[in-house]
Parts: structure tokens; sequence; C-alpha cells
């Protein structure tokens, strides 16, 4: 497949809010996440699928999403494209609500996602 084939299958998900879906069916076991910045009990850098799994389901525990966009996927050759997303989502624990927005930059090997990096503004 080709980058803009699993970014489109990647946004179809994420639209449905089915991002665990995403994660099972289009990355690769030794998939390596990098967040801009380390989240409370949570670690800025997560190597291998089951890593990668529970950092979405802390995110899905801790977070209600109100509203999503999704924008993409925007290609740059044959194996990476970004992601934009958009969030307005609150905080369950603090209760503290806000719209964030970040990109997503994703590698492939063997047509499936390597590496995934997520751009946003912090403060």
């Amino acid at each position: 497949m080709s980058a803009k084939e699993v970014g489109e299958k990647m946004v179809a998900f994420c639209k449905k809010g089915a991002n665990l879906d995403s994660i099972n069916t289009l990355y690769h076991d030794e998939v390596e996440s990098i967040e801009a910045a380390e989240a409370p009990g949570m670690e800025r850098h997560t190597k291998g699928i089951d890593g990668v799994r529970k950092k979405n389901q802390w995110w899905m525990d801790n977070h209600e999403v109100h509203e999503s966009e999704i924008e993409g996927p925007f290609p740059h050759g044959d194996d990476r494209f970004c992601v934009i997303f958009r969030y307005d989502v609150t905080h369950k624990p603090s209760s503290e609500r806000w719209k964030m927005e970040e990109v997503g930059l994703f590698t492939l090997k063997d047509d499936k996602v390597i590496k995934e990096e997520f751009f946003y503004a912090m403060g």
C-alpha cells in the first residue's frame, strides 16, 4: 500500500473514533511513538505495539472527546504522511476542558506504521 492509501485508512478509522482499530490494523509490531511532551503518567517515547495500545487506552480512559476533526492524509513520498487532528476534549480527572490541535507524522515500513511522531504547541 502507498502512504496515501495507509493514511486514508487511518483517517477513516479515526473519523469513526476507532483509533484502536487503526493501531491493530495498520501498525507494525515494532512501532515507535514519540510525543512532543511527556504527559503525566505516560512516557514521551513508547516502543512496541503493546505500548502504543496502552498509550491509546490511557488517552481514551482519561479524556472525553466532545468534537474531533481529522484532516488529511498529506503524503510525502512512498513512506510518510501527515494528518492534522483537532479535538475539543475534557480531561476527566481534572474536569478541565480545552481545544487542541496536533500534527501526526507517520512513517511506514512494509506497508505498516513503524513510527508516529506528534507535534503540538505546549502551554
